[in-house]
């Protein structure tokens, strides 16, 4: 086992450098230059551009770009192109800003997808069934920015609340107890509207393994021996068909810097995904490579916790 984990974790490390390395070229290799942003600016002189350029070491070869980027990044020092601002601080203020919207859109999922899921798997080929099948088939079709721009106008032209930003406007007076609810609405509709998409492919998902499992052997043994339907379903099949979701753990924790770009742009929330887009537009690459690389360690520490979640799950791993 120890083995198993050493080696396992090994070969992400190496992975996660070379990804760095080749995201590092691809940015760099794209069209454009940091110091090309607004090439308008009446301020904008030559000798400035130069000084841009060599403070940021752009006009050095490649490789000695990517080692100053990681000798930046490791001593705390990387600045942005942008504003000059230290980049690990500006990232971990957007990242506490994101954890909430992300926390909150994953827990509606998984509440919600499973009790969908397994009542659609028992009653297969009811109405509730069909339904469920239909709208989860149209949630998946229909662009997410669509929905929520829907969901924006609803909720103001209803509720005649704000939904935009984080905050209500002038609340920065309000005491803790109405700031904090103030905060929580702004954090529900964002926060569902990015899991609706997820909710629409999880409870298909559970649906299928819910029906797979419970056609096995075991399951009518079970039931003959004259067991009640929820001590069938609950505690023999679901056990069983949860297996195969400790793969979706590892797809989880990149979320956090790039699933919710788009929910994070149309309701104004100052996010990472949101810092990661502005970052893109200004040509901004020290943003952009941390962020890339954090989102890469992101996912390549959930696939590693979900092998390690897997060989005490099965001991068949354990075994080789």
């Amino acid at each position: 086992m120890g083995s198993y984990i050493l080696r396992n974790l090994l070969q992400r490390l190496i992975l996660l450098l070379v990804v760095s390395v080749v995201a590092h070229a691809v940015v760099h290799l794209a069209p454009g230059q940091p110091s090309e942003v607004d090439p308008s600016n009446p301020r904008m002189k030559p000798e400035d551009i130069a000084k841009i350029r060599a403070a940021f070491h752009l006009d050095d070869p490649l490789h000695l770009q990517y080692v100053y980027w990681v000798r930046d990044l490791v001593s705390g020092d990387l600045k942005s192109f942008k504003d000059s601002q230290p980049v690990l601080p500006k990232i971990w203020h957007r990242f506490l800003n994101s954890l909430p919207l992300f926390i909150g859109a994953t827990l509606i999922v998984w509440t919600l997808s499973f009790p969908i899921g397994i009542r659609a798997a028992v009653q297969r080929g009811t109405l509730y069934d069909r339904s469920t099948t239909f709208l989860s088939y149209a949630l998946i079709s229909i662009p997410g920015f669509f929905l929520s721009y829907i969901g924006i106008m609803w909720v103001v032209n209803v509720l005649g609340v704000p939904v935009i930003g984080m905050r209500t406007f002038g609340m920065e007076t309000a005491n803790p107890l109405f700031r904090g609810m103030d905060y929580l609405w702004h954090l529900v509709v964002p926060s569902f509207m990015a899991a609706i998409g997820g909710i629409a492919v999880l409870s298909r998902y559970v649906r299928s393994q819910m029906l797979e499992v419970l056609s096995q052997d075991y399951v009518r043994t079970a039931r003959a021996k004259g067991l009640d339907e929820d001590t069938v379903v609950y505690r023999h099949a679901l056990r069983n068909a949860l297996l195969p979701f400790i793969t979706m753990f590892g797809f989880m924790l990149p979320g956090l810097v790039s699933g919710s770009v788009i929910f994070e742009q149309i309701f104004a929330w100052p996010g990472l995904g949101r810092l990661g887009y502005e970052a893109v537009l200004s040509r901004d690459f020290p943003v952009i490579l941390t962020i890339n690389f954090i989102a890469a360690a992101l996912t390549l520490a959930g696939t590693f916790i979900s092998d390690l979640l897997y060989a005490f799950a099965d001991p068949r791993i354990r075994l080789e």
